[in-house]
């Protein structure tokens, strides 16, 4: 089990995910633009952030800069966006992502790429 931010604007996609990393057995919390989710990943022992990239107040690309330029904080980020060319991914891994997964995207992979980020132990579900 981990503690698992997702953060998109996308509120039905964000629930999906919730709701898929819930089922998997994580505690998943939300945020709904680039502001809350900083703060978010700040202010409590997240595991794992998994963002999208375009969101209101503040980018997850931005977001992640941030975390990482805290050494108090140490959780692994998951980008998850529609850019999907080379230049963006490598913009991505540049500011400190370290997975980076394109919409659309399947709920089965994505919890794969969870699992692997968080070391879990492959489980049924």
């Amino acid at each position: 089990m981990a503690l698992i931010l997702v953060a998109d604007d996308n509120d039905d996609l964000c629930a999906l995910i919730e709701l898929a990393l819930q089922r998997d057995g994580h505690v998943v919390t939300t945020a709904s633009d680039g502001a809350a989710a900083l703060t978010a990943c700040l202010t409590n022992d997240h595991d794992l952030a998994v963002l999208d990239i375009m969101m209101p107040l503040m980018s997850g690309l931005e977001v992640t800069e941030r975390v990482r330029a805290d050494p108090s904080v140490s959780m692994r980020i998951l980008l998850l966006t529609a850019l999907g060319a080379s230049d963006d991914r490598q913009r991505g891994y540049d500011v400190g992502a370290d997975d980076y997964m394109t919409k659309p995207f399947g709920l089965v992979d994505l919890v794969e790429r969870v699992r692997g980020l968080v070391g879990d132990e492959l489980s049924i579900a």
